[in-house]
């Protein structure tokens, strides 16, 4: 059966001329022993976070009956991809960036618990996964939370594509002081994968499977790098699929496609529409995000909130929440601590098992999980991040936490809502449309300072992305303001000194994109002008002038920090004078 697996992932490596031969010659066996014998379809996951294995994991699911086309489609156009990808049938991540396919594993292994499903995820991870930093932000997780589901077996060939693999001198050591019930095995021994996998099952904490393993087994490069990817001839290639075909494989896993499939309900709760209370004049939109949280979870929306140790800050953590432990899972919050890579890549993990997550930090350490975000987006996960602390205007704890180019850089990825409300209404419209999102996920960027609040005037149509929130006072509008989030007051204290400009709220800058040319025009009237406290470079596209920050910013308070960086009225009015007249 694994030499059937081999067959078929060769075949598809040779029909692309590409893709990576060392994992399949010699991580076959560990990949059968799972599926053949182990892995419950409908019930248990597996995630292959060695991604560069695809073609190993496509021949394997094929084998087991999976609907994925054909093969010989693979790294071509339209047809397979070159790493796996979610949406593929059977395939519970999208994996290649190395270590967050071990993050996804973690968070469908949390899933499972928190749903009450009693199954398993299994992950297979190379080398250099356990480089990635985030891999082990994401185990030490899993071993506090005792996820006794998760089995890890690690394709141990001490090679990666530079030579020898710069792995930690002893991983098994490691995995023992973060919780794990660590094995060890030769990677081709399948007698010994079976009685691993069988009493990792049994385990009461989280298992490591060390499979001992020959990159490119086999081959003319057996033990050697050039393993790794597509190394050998046509000639090589095709004696070694000729090798490892095998009828008796083909029929044995014929009996696997067969067997049931369970089918597993992962229903997503609609949104609930609560009513918003009478809010403050003076507020931070922090604090309107968790009182808006509050109400949705007190209405009984279901989501999983968390919070890389801040939540106190983040305003995720509600009256409602309750902390879900290694010995409870029957809650709704999690302490991911210190891990804002690991959290992002779990909770991609979490939504895929079926979960609506939240999880939050400051703007500044977005960069910490962009990767993740990344993946999300791809991957069509409607996850859902609040970034608080949004500008200088955090203000005494200096530039390391003050975000300036984060905001503009978030708008770059492709599929990805980026809001920065302004007040209650903007923000329950982000939260509403974050939580109805489907194959979206959403970014909610919020200020740690109180602010003015200016209210969106009635009818306004906050789906377009971009509306005007401070009409001029009379005749021909000769200039707009665009701003976002705590500068709107500021947009709207500088266009009352005028009768003729007016004040367009950005909520989602992709939403307004969107629109078509009629609405755009019908709104961006006269001289374009946009004021946001962050790098400028995504305000072009609409304005003639931008007031941004093109640097670091400094320690102080937030007041200063704005006066010094130029966000001040009588500096803005002097420097656009010559656009209003």
């Amino acid at each position: 059966m694994s030499n059937s697996v081999r067959a078929g992932a060769l075949g598809a490596v040779l029909s692309a001329h590409s893709g990576h031969v060392g994992i399949i010659l010699d991580a076959s066996e560990i990949i059968t022993c799972i599926y053949a014998n182990h892995l419950r379809r409908g019930i248990d996951r597996f995630v292959l976070s060695a991604g560069h294995g695809s073609a190993m994991l496509y021949s394997v699911l094929k084998l087991s009956g999976y609907r994925i086309g054909d093969l010989n489609t693979f790294r071509k156009f339209g047809g397979l991809p070159g790493h796996p990808e979610y949406g593929i049938d059977g395939v519970d991540a999208t994996t290649g960036p190395l270590g967050m396919g071990v993050g996804n594993a973690v968070g469908l292994a949390l899933a499972q618990k928190i749903q009450g499903i009693r199954a398993r995820t299994y992950c297979m991870a190379s080398d250099g996964d356990l480089m990635e930093g985030v891999s082990f932000e994401s185990l030490s997780f899993a071993g506090r939370y005792n996820l006794n589901n998760l089995i890890v077996l690690w394709d141990d060939n001490k090679l990666s594509i530079d030579g020898i693999a710069q792995t930690d001198i002893d991983i098994p050591a490691r995995m023992r002081a973060m919780g794990f019930n660590v094995m060890s095995v030769r990677g081709n021994d399948i007698n010994a994968i079976e009685h691993a996998l069988e009493r990792a099952e049994k385990s009461t904490r989280p298992v490591f499977i060390q499979c001992k393993n020959i990159l490119g087994r086999g081959c003319k490069f057996e033990n050697k790098s050039a393993a790794h990817g597509f190394a050998l001839s046509d000639t090589e290639m095709i004696s070694l699929i000729s090798q490892n075909t095998s009828d008796e494989g083909i029929r044995l896993w014929g009996v696997v496609a067969r067997r049931p499939i369970a089918e597993t309900a992962r229903a997503i709760n609609a949104m609930k529409r609560v009513k918003i209370p009478k809010i403050p004049e003076r507020i931070s939109t922090r604090e309107l995000s968790g009182i808006c949280l509050d109400l949705l979870m007190g209405a009984g929306v279901d989501l999983i909130t968390g919070s890389a140790d801040l939540a106190n800050n983040t305003h995720v953590k509600t009256s409602h929440s309750i902390d879900i432990k290694p010995d409870d899972f029957n809650g709704n919050y999690v302490n991911f601590g210190v891990r804002e890579f690991g959290m992002a890549s779990i909770v991609n993990g979490m939504l895929v098992g079926g979960l609506r997550a939240v999880c939050s930090t400051f703007l500044a350490f977005s960069d910490y999980m962009r990767p993740a975000i990344r993946i999300a987006a791809l991957s069509k996960l409607p996850a859902i991040y609040v970034f608080s602390h949004d500008s200088i205007a955090v203000g005494e704890d200096g530039p390391t936490h003050q975000p300036i180019e984060q905001l503009p850089s978030l708008r770059l990825i492709p599929n990805l809502n980026v809001y920065r409300p302004c007040n209650i209404d903007e923000i329950a419209y982000a939260w509403n449309a974050a939580i109805d999102s489907v194959e979206t996920p959403s970014a909610i960027i919020l200020s740690r300072q109180k602010f003015k609040q200016i209210p969106t005037p009635n009818g306004s149509d906050l789906s377009r992305g971009a509306y005007v929130i401070y009409p001029a006072k009379s005749g021909r509008v000769r200039a707009t303001i665009l701003a976002t989030g705590s500068e709107i007051p500021l947009a709207v204290e500088i266009a009352s000194q005028y009768k003729n400009v007016q004040v367009v709220s950005v909520l989602n800058m992709c939403d307004f994109k969107a629109q078509d040319e009629k609405y755009k025009s019908s709104i961006l009237r006269g001289c374009i002008i946009a004021i946001e406290a962050a790098a400028p470079g995504n305000w072009f596209e609409f304005a003639d002038m931008v007031i941004g920050i093109d640097k670091f910013g400094a320690s102080g308070d937030a007041e200063t920090l704005y006066n010094e960086y130029g966000f001040n009225v009588d500096k803005i009015i002097k420097e656009i004078g010559k656009y209003i007249k």
